[in-house]
Parts: structure tokens; C-alpha cells; sequence
């Protein structure tokens, strides 16, 4: 049994789990990854990871979370011209659901409701019909996002939460996308129409941290935010009858199937 097996379907790991998904001792870790003497966990990182370095900007590294929020090189993830392609916001293994009176299943083996997930009944309904996309990011990612489409901000919010791992043993125990820390943009896309795009913190750290938006009206593919460490996840939702989806994805919809993708990507259309 590894430690997160232990931690989520030990018994007493699951009392040792209590304060490692506490706020305080997620801002503590976040703090000391934040300092010099964390750089020397770069090297072992990169090593355990198999991270090409060669890919990314790395001057300026001061610390562990500089090195973990690293720039990709420019040109390594293009995006594509046509605005009617739906593109993916980040890299990750991304997992696909059909959303059915509120509730999405399947996520590994965890089942949420959209209402819940989001705190608001009214905005949840609209989504009835459409997809969930969920990305979910591993350390060896890259950690940096973008919006998916352009247009017009509706309203932000940030949830406050527990910071729990989202690999595939705590979703099996506990509703993460629920429990977690998270904040969601509600957009009025100019191609897929009313969409929310959301960012999931984890433990130990996950932050989260989004660009400050100037005006109410955010451009595709121009950077939204990033997150430090801790594996996390992004979840697109769009409404019914906006996008047909790639038809290698479409055809493990509400499976649990995870497809590798990366930033950029076209992973399907506007109808």
C-alpha cells in the first residue's frame, strides 16, 4: 500500500488526512517552497518526473514554485486560428461527461452534482445537456492555463475548501471537486455560448492564481493563470448543443477514459 492509499482507505490514514488538506497547512507548504533552500528539490523533481527543461524559460529561477510554474517555450503549444475550433486550456488527461440532471457521473467513481460543485442552482440548470470537461493535471504538467474561447465576462468566484490530491485514489473515496478549493469564471463565449471555466486546487498546495481581468471581456488563448504546487485540474462546462467534441473523445464520453491533450489542442468544434 502507498502513502495515498494509506492516507484515503487506511483507517488511521484517514485521521493523519484530517490537517495535511487543512488550509494552514497548505499555506505553510506553499511558504516554504516559496524560499531559496527549495531549489534543491528542482533537480530530484525534474529526475523522478522526466521533465525536458529544454522546453521552458528558466532563468530566474529563485525557488521550487518558480520552477514548477515555468514558462514553456514560444511555439511549443500554438493555438490554433480558427475560432470555431474548441481548443483545450491546458495540458493534462482530459475526461469527458454528458451532463444529465445536474449530476455527472463516473469521475472515478465519484459522483457530483453541478449545483453543488458550482453553489448556484440556477447557473447549474443551464448546463443540463452539455459537457463537462474535466483535465486533470499531473505534477509532470505544465501548470500554466488559457481561455478556451473569447468573450464576455459574466461573473467570477472563488470557493474556499479542503485541499485534497486529485489522483484517481482520492477520487474514489471523497467528492474532490466538491471539497476542494476553487474559483470559476462564468463566461459569455463569442462560439460556445454561456460556458464556465474553472480552476480546482489540491493538496498540499494548489494555488491557484489567476491574471487580473482589466475589463469584462477575456481573449482566447492568452494566459488565465497558473497554478503552484500540487497536482490540479481544470473544468470546462459548456451548454447544450454549443460544441461537438472530437470524435476520438466522443467516443469515450461519460467512461472515465482520460485522453493526454495539450494547451492549444483542437479537441473539437462549435456546431
Amino acid at each position: 500500500m502507498n502513502t495515498l492509499e494509506f492516507l484515503y482507505k487506511n483507517p488511521v490514514g484517514r485521521i493523519l488526512l484530517r490537517p495535511l488538506i487543512s488550509r494552514p497547512v497548505s499555506v505553510l507548504s506553499g511558504k516554504l517552497l516559496d524560499t531559496r533552500l527549495s531549489k534543491a528539490l528542482i533537480a530530484p523533481f525534474v529526475k523522478q518526473n522526466n521533465i525536458n527543461t529544454r522546453d521552458y524559460e528558466l532563468e530566474d529561477i529563485g525557488c521550487f514554485n518558480d520552477f514548477f510554474c515555468r514558462r514553456i517555450k514560444e511555439g511549443l503549444r500554438p493555438v490554433s486560428d480558427n475560432g470555431d475550433d474548441l481548443i483545450a486550456p491546458a495540458d493534462g488527461l482530459l475526461s469527458v461527461y454528458r451532463i444529465n440532471d445536474d449530476t455527472v457521473l463516473g469521475v472515478k467513481q465519484s459522483r457530483f452534482s453541478i449545483s453543488r460543485m458550482l453553489r448556484d442552482r440556477k447557473l447549474a440548470a443551464g448546463f443540463n445537456g452539455g459537457y463537462a470537461l474535466v483535465f486533470r493535471l499531473c505534477v509532470n504538467h505544465y501548470h500554466r492555463y488559457i481561455f478556451f474561447d473569447s468573450g464576455r465576462v459574466y461573473k467570477n468566484r472563488r470557493i474556499n475548501g479542503v485541499y485534497h490530491t486529485v489522483r484517481p485514489v482520492a477520487l474514489e473515496q471523497y467528492p474532490v471537486y466538491i471539497e476542494n478549493s476553487r474559483e470559476y469564471m462564468v463566461m459569455d463565449t463569442e462560439h460556445f455560448g454561456r460556458a464556465v471555466q474553472m480552476e480546482v486546487g489540491a493538496m498540499l498546495v494548489g494555488r491557484i492564481v489567476n491574471e487580473p481581468v482589466s475589463d469584462t471581456r477575456v481573449k482566447r488563448g492568452v494566459e488565465k493563470g497558473h497554478f503552484e504546487y500540487g497536482g490540479s485540474t481544470i473544468i470546462v462546462l459548456l451548454s447544450a448543443d454549443k460544441a461537438k467534441l472530437r470524435q476520438d473523445i466522443l467516443d469515450f464520453v461519460n467512461t472515465s477514459q482520460e485522453i493526454p491533450v495539450k494547451m492549444g489542442e483542437v479537441i473539437g468544434g462549435r456546431i
